[in-house]
């Protein structure tokens, strides 16, 4: 099973020790908060070193008011261009973020034309042509499940906290984040994932 971590430091200077410590892939960030994101000098040195990336969208979305179709275009369409810059091949992931244990009628509301709206953004972004990229979520079991299930999600992450709503049962991740600790003088949380996590290198 593939082994990496997520955080929002930037790797570059710890790209060969990450590969030599056995992690096969990095999370980062796409964000407008760019003292997390990832930069195009830390995606070649990860790639170089033989370690892929997969990329989340994040930017607070922590509570129910985050949440709308409008937001979902704007991020979806900021992510899709952040991508694109970076150079992200084309059939790999990006994530976005459903960071709190959302309520069901959220989830099957807000979030669900938040995700609405991402689609949409990726659509714009191609010219109304197929998309570029796949999308993921990132949440609880019961938000990726639902995304999944309205067909808004190919990719699922499943956040650490297993207490949230449907989480401890859930077995659908591409993804699944574990415990948080230091590593190479950095704070990450732990992952695993399955063979197949819309990861990349460069």
């Amino acid at each position: 099973m593939p082994r990496g971590f997520d955080t929002a430091s930037n790797c570059t200077a710890i790209a060969a020790a990450i590969h030599a410590n056995n992690y096969d892939f990095v999370c980062r960030y796409y964000s407008d908060s760019l003292s997390k994101r990832l930069t195009a000098s830390e995606a070649a040195a990860l790639s170089a070193a033989g370690v892929t990336m997969v990329t989340v969208w994040e930017d607070s979305p922590t509570s129910d008011g985050y949440f709308s179709h409008l937001r979902g275009v704007d991020d979806g369409s900021s992510a899709y261009h952040a991508a694109m810059l970076l150079g992200q091949p084309a059939a790999t992931a990006i994530y976005f973020a459903v960071d709190y244990d959302a309520d069901p009628a959220v989830i099957n509301g807000a979030i669900t034309s938040y995700f609405q709206g991402i689609a949409d953004g990726f659509t714009a972004c191609a010219g109304g042509g197929a998309a570029r990229y796949a999308v993921g979520i990132y949440g609880s079991g019961a938000a990726c499940q639902a995304i999944l299930g309205a067909g808004l999600a190919n990719y699922s992450w499943l956040a650490g906290a297993r207490a949230w709503r449907g989480s401890a049962g859930f077995n659908g991740w591409n993804l699944r984040q574990n415990a948080g600790t230091t590593l190479l003088g950095m704070g990450v949380d732990l992952d695993d994932a399955t063979d197949d996590y819309g990861g990349f290198r460069v």
